[in-house]
C-alpha cells in the first residue's frame, strides 16, 4: 500500500512535527509587515520593493503548493518534506544576513519554495500517522496552531523588531528548521500516492496560471487596477488556468482529477476556504495598520490586544476538532464562518478614530471563536473527502487556494480602503477600513454559506464506501 500503516513515532510525534513545520511557514505569510519600517531604515529601497519583501513569498508559495504535492505524492512525503524543512530554513538564515533589500527579496522567494513543498504535505503525513477515530482531535490542534500563526504574524514580527532587530523574525526559523530534520527522519513513516508520472503539462499551466493571477492581485493596488502588467498577469493568469482545467478533464493522470470536484463536500470545503482566508486576511492587514497607527499602540501592545481573536484557536480548535469527530464538520465550520462574519461586522460598527479597547472586544472573542471552529474542522473535511492516495494533491489545492484567497483579500481590502479614505488622518483611516471590513463580512459570510452546502457526514461516508476500489490504485504503486 502507499501509505504505510506502521508508524514510527506513533500520532504524537507526527502532529508535534507537522504542526511546528505548519507554524514556520504560515507564519511567514504576514510576520514580514510591522517590520517593514526597520527594513527599510537598515536595506533601503523604495515602497516598491518593500512590498516584494512580502509578495515574493506569496507568489511562490501560492504558485508551487500544488507542484509540491504532486512531487511528494511521487517520490516520498516525507523525503520531499524533509526537502522543503531544509530549502525553507536555509532560505531563512538567508534572509536574516541579507546585505541589501534584492538579496532579502530573492531569499524570500527561495523561503516560499520551501513552504510550498513543505505545507502540503504536513497534513498528508499527520493522516497517514493518526488512526481515523482521533483525526478530528489531530487537525484541531493542527488548525489551531496553523491559525495562530497566521493571525500572529504581526504581532510576532512586531515585538522582536521592537525589542532585538528585524532580522530575528527570519532567525527564529533556522533552530525550528534545524530541530525538525532530524526528527522527521526518525519520526515520520515514509508514504506515496498513486505511483502515477509527474503531470509536467498540467503543472506548467496550473502554476502559470496562479502565477499570473497572485502576480496581478499583489501588484494591482500599488501599480494601478488598469497597469499593462496587472492586465497582463490577471488575463494571461485567468487563460492558463482556463486550459489546466480544459487539459485535467482529459489528462490520463492528471496533477488535480477535475473529478475531485464532482464532490460536493471537496467543492464546498475549497469554495468556503478561498472565502475565508480572502475575507480573514484583508481584514488583519487593515486592522493590526489600525491598532498601531490610528490608536497609537506600539506593535508589541497591538498585537497583545488582538488576542482575543488571534490566540482563541489555541483553546477552542482542538475542542472543534472534538466536535467534529462527533456531530461531523459541516455544522462546525459553518458556525464558525458565521460567527468570523458577525465578528467582522461587528468591528466595523464600533471602529472610531479614538475606539476604546472595551468596545472592540466583543467583537475580536466573536471572531476568535469563529476563526477557531473553522480551522480544525476544514483541514478534516479536506481530507476526508478523498482518496487516501489522493490526500497529497488535496491538501495542495486546497492550500493553494488559501493562498489565492489571502492575497485576493488584501488586494480588495487595498482598494477598498483607497477608494473611502486613506492615512492622512486618523479618521480618514477609519473611514476607509469601513467599507472594507463589511466587505470582508460579507465574503465570510458566502463562506459560510459555502460550508453548508457540504453533504452530511453520513452522506460523504457512503459516498467513501461506494468508491472504494481507493486500495488497487495504491497497491498499483508498489
Amino acid at each position: 500500500m502507499s501509505q504505510q500503516t506502521a508508524r514510527r513515532g506513533g500520532a504524537a510525534w507526527a502532529l508535534v512535527i507537522t504542526s511546528v513545520a505548519g507554524f514556520m511557514a504560515a507564519l511567514d505569510n504576514l510576520v514580514v509587515t510591522t517590520a517593514l519600517p526597520s527594513i527599510r531604515e537598515d536595506l533601503g529601497g523604495g515602497l516598491h520593493d518593500l512590498e516584494w519583501t512580502v509578495s515574493a513569498y506569496t507568489l511562490t508559495f501560492a504558485v508551487l503548493l500544488m507542484f509540491g504535492a504532486a512531487l511528494g505524492d511521487r517520490f516520498g512525503r516525507r523525503r520531499l518534506f524533509i526537502a522543503g524543512i531544509t530549502v525553507f530554513t536555509g532560505a531563512s538564515a538567508a534572509a536574516a544576513m541579507a546585505p541589501g533589500i534584492d538579496s532579502l527579496i530573492a531569499a524570500r522567494a527561495v523561503q516560499g519554495v520551501g513552504a510550498a513543498v513543505m505545507m502540503p504535505l504536513t497534513l498528508t503525513l499527520l493522516t497517514a500517522a493518526v488512526p481515523v477515530a482521533k483525526r478530528g482531535m489531530a487537525y484541531g490542534i493542527w488548525g489551531a496552531v496553523n491559525g495562530l500563526a497566521v493571525a500572529s504574524g504581526p504581532l510576532v514580527g512586531g515585538t522582536l523588531t521592537e525589542h532585538i532587530s528585524w532580522q530575528w523574525i527570519f532567525w527564529l526559523n533556522v533552530p525550528l528548521g534545524l530541530a525538525l530534520l532530524p526528527l522527521a527522519r526518525l519520526r515520520l513513516a515514509e508514504s506515496h500516492g498513486t505511483g502515477a508520472p509527474l503531470d509536467v503539462p498540467g503543472t506548467l499551466l496550473a502554476s502559470g496560471g496562479l502565477f499570473g493571477i497572485v502576480y496581478g492581485l499583489v501588484r494591482g493596488p500599488a501599480d494601478g487596477w488598469t497597469g499593462s502588467l496587472v492586465l497582463t498577469g490577471l488575463f494571461a493568469g485567468s487563460a492558463l488556468l482556463a486550459g489546466f482545467i480544459l487539459y485535467s478533464t482529459r489528462a490520463k493522470n492528471p496533477m488535480l482529477p477535475m473529478r475531485l470536484f464532482r464532490s460536493r463536500a471537496f467543492a464546498g470545503i475549497n469554495a468556503a476556504s478561498l472565502l475565508m482566508f480572502l475575507g480573514m486576511f484583508g481584514s488583519i492587514f487593515l486592522l493590526s495598520q489600525y491598532m498601531q497607527g490610528v490608536l497609537g499602540y506600539s506593535p508589541t501592545e497591538a498585537g497583545l490586544r488582538m488576542l482575543p481573536w488571534t490566540g482563541m484557536p489555541m483553546l477552542v480548535a482542538p475542542i472543534a476538532g472534538i466536535l467534529a469527530d462527533r456531530i461531523g464538520g459541516r455544522p462546525v465550520v459553518a458556525t464558525g464562518l458565521f460567527l468570523q462574519a458577525l465578528g467582522l461586522g461587528y468591528m466595523a460598527v464600533v471602529a472610531t478614530a479614538d475606539a476604546s479597547y472595551g468596545s472592540q472586544l466583543p467583537a475580536l472573542i466573536v471572531s476568535g471563536i469563529g476563526m477557531a471552529l473553522y480551522f480544525a474542522p476544514a483541514s478534516h473535511l479536506v481530507m476526508s473527502s478523498v482518496r487516501p492516495s489522493e490526500q497529497g494533491i488535496a491538501s495542495g489545492a486546497n492550500n493553494a487556494l488559501r493562498e489565492v484567497g489571502g492575497a485576493l483579500g488584501i488586494a480588495v481590502m487595498a482598494s477598498i480602503f483607497a477608494a473611502q479614505g486613506g492615512y492622512e488622518t486618523g479618521q480618514t483611516f477609519v473611514d476607509g477600513m469601513r467599507p472594507a471590513l463589511v466587505t470582508g463580512s460579507a465574503v465570510v459570510a458566502l463562506a459560510g454559506i459555502a460550508a453548508l452546502l457540504i453533504p452530511t457526514r453520513r452522506h460523504t461516508e457512503r459516498q467513501a464506501t461506494s468508491a472504494e476500489p481507493a486500495p488497487v490504485l495504491e497497491t498499483a504503486a508498489h
